[in-house]
């Protein structure tokens, strides 16, 4: 399977545990309590596959980047936390900075 590929079902079970952390409240509740055992159980063994094909700091790079985003939109839908702008060029750069470490890196390269 395409390691990118992995990786972005990887991040997405990441977000999918960090989002029902909030939820478990501590690991009070069982059933958002099993949802993060299972998605960073997902997150970490889908990671640990794209580890064989794409370099620790590439992937990581792209796992932090992409995951810092979306669990921010997540928040903002699920729990109407806000986002000020300065929080919203803060992520652009994290993007941005992914995004020209996999264009134009010769680190990117395996």
């Amino acid at each position: 399977m395409n390691a990118w590929l992995v990786l972005g079902m990887a991040i997405v079970a990441e977000v999918i545990g960090t989002s029902a952390l909030k939820a478990s409240e501590g690991f009070t509740r069982l059933v958002p309590s099993v949802v993060v055992v299972l998605g960073y159980a997902v997150a970490f063994y889908g990671l640990s596959l794209v580890l064989k094909t794409l370099p620790v700091g590439i992937a990581y790079a792209v796992w932090s980047g992409l995951g810092i985003v979306l669990i921010t939109l997540v928040a903002f839908v699920m729990y109407g936390q806000k986002i000020d702008l300065p929080g919203l060029i803060g992520m652009g750069l994290i993007v941005a900075g992914v995004v020209v470490l996999n264009a134009f890196s010769k680190a990117a390269a395996h």
